[in-house]
């Protein structure tokens, strides 16, 4: 199990939280800092996304021989699709003394709380399901059964991202600039406590544009 560097930040929280556009502005800000982890899956690709970039896109079956090997931390199915954290993914971030961020699904975080990695974890949560559907559809990337599937599944992830013990902190994602703070102030006082305790990390700002 990985244990070297600083503490990963495991980021959850239903799809159309918000967690993509938060991440962006994070690893804006903090270049220096954070590393992220590129998760696997057997889902295709969808426009726009790129290989190595925004998942390591793979078959089934290669998914499913790698996870026999022992090669993952954590994985979850969704939607049919497999998802997935691999140990070499997370020890390339950690090499370079970053931050390892793993963006996962519920089954994922279950997973990877048992284990010895000890975790900082984050839930986004959205305003309402209405405006969770809202996201969705505007995306064009949903079938009405896919969509049906998705709220369905947010629903329990909302549940039980907000029952106290499941994660440190949860972000309300009411407006972005609210929602960012929230995560930047939370995430700033968790490292410094780790530098305080010998753990070097970079929390070196870079200026955002106003329109970012």
């Amino acid at each position: 199990m990985v244990k070297h560097g600083p503490r990963p930040l495991v980021i959850c929280g239903p799809s159309g939280s918000g967690k993509s556009t938060l991440l962006k502005r994070l690893f804006a800000e903090y270049p220096e800092t954070f590393g992220f982890s590129v998760s696997h899956t057997t889902r295709k690709p969808r426009p726009g996304e790129q290989d190595g970039v925004h998942y390591n896109y793979v078959t089934k079956e290669a998914m499913e021989e790698a996870i026999k090997r022992g090669e993952f931390l954590e994985t979850a199915v969704f939607s049919g699709n497999i998802y997935g954290t691999s140990k070499h993914a997370v020890r390339q971030v950690q090499a370079q003394g970053k931050v390892c961020v793993l963006d996962i699904e519920m089954q994922g975080v279950e997973q990877i709380r048992n284990s010895d990695l000890n975790p900082i974890l984050v839930f986004i949560n959205p305003p309402s399901i209405e405006e969770l559907e809202r996201r969705l559809r505007g995306r064009a990337t949903e079938t009405d059964e896919s969509l049906k599937s998705r709220l369905e599944t947010a629903k329990h992830e909302i549940q039980y991202g907000n029952k106290p013990g499941n994660f440190h902190c949860v972000v309300h994602n009411e407006t972005l600039k609210q929602a960012y703070e929230e995560l930047r102030d939370f995430i700033e006082t968790e490292l410094k406590r780790e530098k305080q305790e010998g753990v070097t990390v970079s929390l070196k700002r870079v200026p955002l544009p106003e329109d970012f």
